[in-house]
């Protein structure tokens, strides 16, 4: 039977997602609590990787066993625990739904704050002043299916990616980026702010999103947006 799992996290506290040798992961942390209440081994299977200090809001996993469970005591279990994370939700799925390789949709988030008072915040951040027009205008150039190979990190056979839309909502000094896509590599959405972030800074212009995306691999690469920034708020399947 499988069991699909939504999971909330503070990235700030792990050393990402994906289980490392001798270092905090959330997928370590759920595995070792789900083996210990039913007594061996349980893998998860997470929907993505999220690096260090990447947060999330609705990160999804599944796990397999063979035989049906009280999801509320399941839950209520694993919370009781958890630290620095919790389990949203879990509910029994059919054997064809995995929890990566049937996504839809995925739903990224970057908070930018214009207040000095987050400027070590492990949430936020930090900008002075940035032009948010010029931005939104510039945001528009990664719409569509384009070769990321500029705005990913370490090598893939594969660069092609779809992003249907990038949306901004600025309340008083806060600005957040929302990120709708099929898929994200690693550091894409990171590597498409930290763009946004140099055209608003006039750093660069938006021209020079166009050259990154029609040209081949290149060191001369705009910013990267730190991780603290970053929420993977929602998955759609």
């Amino acid at each position: 039977m499988r069991y699909l799992i939504k999971i909330s996290y503070d990235g700030s506290k792990f050393y990402g997602f994906q289980r490392q040798n001798n270092l905090r992961s959330v997928q370590k942390d759920i595995e070792d609590i789900l083996s210990s209440y039913f007594g061996y081994d349980i893998k998860i299977k997470g929907a993505g990787r999220t690096d260090r200090g990447v947060h999330a809001k609705g990160q999804m996993a599944h796990f397999n066993i063979d035989k049906s469970v009280s999801i509320s005591k399941l839950k209520k279990f694993i919370n009781k625990q958890a630290t620095d994370f919790k389990i949203r939700k879990i509910h029994m799925v059919s054997d064809d739904i995995h929890s990566r390789f049937s996504v839809k949709k995925k739903h990224y988030s970057y908070k930018i704050s214009f207040d000095k008072k987050d400027f070590d915040s492990e949430y936020f951040y930090y900008q002075k002043k940035l032009d948010i027009k010029e931005m939104k205008q510039a945001s528009k150039l990664f719409i569509g299916v384009h070769n990321f190979q500029n705005f990913v990190s370490g090598t893939r056979d594969n660069y092609d990616c779809i992003v249907y839309n990038i949306k901004f909502r600025k309340i008083f000094n806060k600005l957040t980026i929302h990120f709708y896509g099929k898929s994200f590599y690693r550091y894409m959405v990171r590597n498409m702010v930290g763009a946004l972030i140099d055209v608003g800074k006039h750093k660069a212009k938006p021209e020079r999103i166009t050259e990154l995306l029609n040209s081949k691999k290149t060191d001369k690469m705009l910013s990267t947006a730190p991780a603290k920034g970053l929420t993977l708020e929602k998955i759609y399947y």
